[in-house]
């Protein structure tokens, strides 16, 4: 089966934050703050799969008041932070999210991924994923995380869904 074979079933997107919707770079403040890079682009993709009714969530391992901020931007669906265990993690974001995993896809870019990216739809990750993940995986996208990544697995699932002119109706209001 093929990743758009599989992203035609799918009904929500969960993505990893750190090293797939940023560069996986931390950078501290002088104060210790942690500041993390999103890309705009990979935004408005999410933002247009909301609007065309395709969820999306977030599930990470660490705890950031940039995710919920980010999240909260955007409006997306649900945000589970501080879940290091990422398999029953995400079983438990797709009962919430009212879908099997089967019909849930996740993107994700290193080892304490695969938990969840074996039990997704349909699984993807950045270009620059460590090489398990990229063995493991569905989809690899042709981009690094927190440069498109995101972006391209959203568009893959709106093309695949027959969400894409919708996509773009809600792009050029």
């Amino acid at each position: 089966m093929t990743p758009a074979d599989r992203a035609a079933h799918i009904k929500a997107i969960v993505f990893d934050v750190d090293g797939v919707l940023t560069d996986g770079g931390l950078w501290y403040g002088p104060a210790g703050e942690v500041m993390k890079r999103f890309d705009v682009k990979d935004g408005h993709a999410m933002v247009l799969a909301r609007l065309t009714g395709l969820p999306i969530a977030i599930l990470t391992a660490r705890n950031s008041p940039i995710v919920e901020t980010r999240a909260q931007e955007l409006k997306l669906a649900k945000v589970f932070q501080g879940r290091r265990e990422k398999g029953p993690a995400f079983e438990e974001l797709c009962a919430e999210l009212g879908f099997p995993c089967a019909e849930v896809a996740y993107m994700g870019d290193d080892v304490n991924d695969l938990p969840a990216l074996s039990r997704a739809g349909l699984s993807g990750c950045p270009a620059d994923a460590v090489p398990q993940v990229r063995e493991a995986v569905h989809f690899v996208s042709a981009r690094v995380g927190g440069h498109g990544a995101a972006r391209e697995l959203v568009e893959l699932v709106l093309h695949a869904t027959g969400r894409w002119e919708q996509a773009l109706e809600h792009a050029r209001k």
